[in-house]
């Protein structure tokens, strides 16, 4: 199933950010995208999300010079664009995968393209992460420690029907039963002629 996949390369990518453990190493793709777009794509996303959730820890420091969070907010704010942008590349990959479908006459769209499914996926993969460390933190307490399994059961079941409805609006789509319209993001704020104040308007 994709979502087997998908997972397995979400926790691939995770583990080897947590290696070195800092926003400034260097990014390599372990996965060839002549030999395997998809799992290419994945990688790249969920290691956008990996570096964007340590970027957001960091911002959070009440202590953090002013400067330096301008610094920061101006990278959180290219990672959101690149997190856009693979987005838009996973789904172009759906899109071409399944080009050849026949649409049934009644088929229907739905709510969110996969690759939008697919993103709260690799988020998904990181909150699993982080809530499974507090669980076992040495210094947290046991009250801490027990709420947080709560919280993890609740992840994972989570992500468990996630994956699901992943795997059958792809099955869906392929069938012929649902079929794909997807919208660019077309953000505002980062355009120099749609952001009024990059105009150099007041």
């Amino acid at each position: 199933m994709f979502s087997e996949k998908a997972n397995t390369i979400f926790q691939d990518a995770i583990s080897t950010y947590k290696i070195l453990n800092t926003v400034d190493q260097p990014f390599t793709n372990k996965y060839n995208k002549n030999e395997d777009l998809i799992a290419h794509l994945l990688y790249r996303k969920c290691w956008i999300d990996t570096v964007q959730w340590a970027y957001e820890d960091i911002i959070r420091d009440p202590n953090i010079d002013p400067v330096a969070a301008l610094k920061l907010k101006r990278k959180i704010d290219a990672s959101n664009q690149d997190r856009t942008d693979t987005v838009e590349f996973i789904d172009g990959y759906f899109l071409d995968k399944y080009s050849d479908v026949k649409v049934k006459p009644d088929a229907k769209i739905n709510s969110e393209s996969p690759a939008w499914a697919i993103d709260r996926l690799s988020i998904l993969a990181l909150k699993i992460y982080h809530m499974h460390l507090e669980t076992i933190r040495e210094n947290a307490s046991e009250a801490h420690k027990a709420t947080c399994i709560k919280k993890l059961n609740v992840l994972l079941e989570q992500r468990k029907d996630l994956s699901t409805a992943i795997d059958d609006l792809l099955n869906d789509i392929a069938n012929g039963d649902k079929y794909m319209k997807v919208y660019k993001q077309m953000k505002m704020y980062n355009d120099d002629e749609l952001n009024p104040v990059l105009r150099g308007e007041k």
